[in-house]
């Protein structure tokens, strides 16, 4: 059965009559329990923290809401379990993690699913650049265990898991593709340029997102071996801790293979008063317009702020797309048991 429709539509039959399929969700499934290994041989524990939440927060992403009967009022399905595990180590735990699923209110295509599977993981005294480390450690062992070898095909490219992987800064990045210099630019200096580089942008925008817009069009796409992009400008990271040699940047890096994201971390910002000011600047931009940004100071974290949160690195991982990369699926809803489509006609 070749159909697509019918195959993601009649996941029951495609699982009967393709075993190629049936190998890609046993591949699925092993990806999991091995991050999951890993993790534990090192001693970090494995949490569950809620779905539905009554502030949408850990993200810059549109929710879905639904409504508490019970209770008499509305909550946002999570989009990131960020803020939940983040109280956890304010609560004396050292490092925690959960396999969660994800739920934004975006688009779809090839790798966005509405609902999907991150894992996130949060280590007490450790920083971005040990998170670095530590992602290709664990992604060159799942690759390994998965494949017998750190190569791994997808599409009409060789990937290869093999640390460590290439690390270039956000601004060299954009300054390499399009010779813009993105460093100390204003809003209106970041607009007009992402225009003449003719990519669609609105006034909604602030800093951060046109940043990203300009970042997204001219230079993701061309990373197609694992590439650590670090060193982000503070208006795209509001939960991250400001760079320790350059307060106008953060320390926070994105994974990219085959020009896409598949990790994201920082050092965490444990600092209550400035964290404060980047949620005021956030919901500044809801006002303006920008349906991603998060419009509510979540102030029970800051609370836990308050109390105390050692220095922390945080790390999230699309487990669907890296089970594309180690799968060759070109896309997600080939990972999908039952990938999200509109209803049949």
């Amino acid at each position: 059965i070749q159909d697509k429709e019918l195959r993601y539509r009649q996941r029951y039959l495609d699982l009967i009559m393709n075993s190629s399929v049936r190998e890609t969700f046993h591949t699925r499934s092993k990806v999991i329990s091995l991050t999951r290994r890993f993790f534990e041989d090192k001693g970090f524990l494995e949490v569950e923290t809620p779905m539905m939440h009554p502030i949408a927060g850990g993200a810059n992403a549109k929710p879905f809401v639904t409504h508490h009967n019970a209770l008499g009022i509305d909550r946002f399905l999570r989009i990131a379990p960020e803020l939940y595990l983040k109280r956890l180590i304010v609560g004396g735990f050292e490092g925690v993690y959960e396999f969660s699923k994800n739920f934004r209110n975006e688009g779809m295509d090839r790798t966005h699913n509405p609902e999907f599977t991150a894992m996130e993981i949060y280590v007490a005294y450790k920083d971005y650049n040990w998170m670095m480390e530590f992602t290709e450690n664990l992604l060159e062992y799942c690759a390994t265990k998965v494949n017998d070898t750190t190569d791994a095909t997808f599409g009409e490219h060789k990937i290869n898991f093999k640390a460590p992987y290439a690390r270039v800064t956000m601004t060299d990045s954009i300054k390499h593709f399009t010779g813009f210099d993105i460093s100390g630019k204003s809003e209106a200096e970041l607009f007009d340029a992402a225009k003449g580089m003719g990519i669609e942008v609105d006034e909604t925008m602030g800093k951060g997102k046109l940043i990203d817009e300009i970042f997204g069009a001219k230079c993701e796409g061309n990373y197609i071996q694992p590439t650590f992009i670090t060193d982000y400008p503070k208006e795209m990271s509001p939960l991250c801790k400001s760079h320790r040699d350059n307060p106008d940047l953060t320390e926070r890096f994105e994974l990219m293979v085959c020009g896409k994201e598949i990790a994201n971390a920082y050092s965490e910002l444990n600092d209550p008063i400035d964290q404060r000011e980047r949620f005021e600047a956030q919901m500044a931009l809801a006002e303006k317009g920008d349906d991603e940004a998060n419009g509510i100071i979540d102030e029970d974290f800051l609370r836990a702020l308050e109390y105390g949160m050692p220095p922390t690195s945080g790390l999230g991982i699309g487990m669907d797309r890296l089970i594309m990369f180690l799968t060759n699926n070109a896309s997600i809803q080939e990972v999908l048991f039952f990938p999200q489509m509109r209803p049949e006609k």
